[in-house]
């Protein structure tokens, strides 16, 4: 029964933090400075998932030929580049990495 608890406060809570942000949102206005600084929130944080994941290799940082990761990373990079379609780039990334990891035996 605890558990089933502490999943329906959890929840009221998420849902109180989320609802509180939405309905104070058109209240407030924002100021430009920060709107500036949020504007770099995503990107920040997608880097902050993506780059250790591509660098890191048996806990050393990795830019060798041999890390299909950082490989098959700039692959899909490049047809971001090119693309600018984000699941054209994912099917890339992860076609890249499968075909390189076959490749190279890793």
């Amino acid at each position: 029964m605890n558990i089933w608890l502490i999943m329906l406060i959890g929840g009221l809570i998420t849902f109180g933090m989320r609802f509180s942000l939405i309905f104070l949102f058109g209240k407030f206005e924002i100021p430009e400075t920060m709107r500036k600084a949020l504007h770099y929130v995503p990107p920040a944080v997608l880097s902050a998932i993506i780059f250790p994941e591509l660098l890191y290799r048996s806990s050393q940082i990795d830019f060798s030929l041999g890390n299909t990761r950082l490989l098959a990373g700039v692959i899909a990079i490049l047809a971001a580049w090119f693309s600018r379609n984000t699941l054209l780039t994912i099917l890339t990334g992860m076609i890249a990495l499968l075909l390189l990891q076959a490749v190279m035996g890793t």
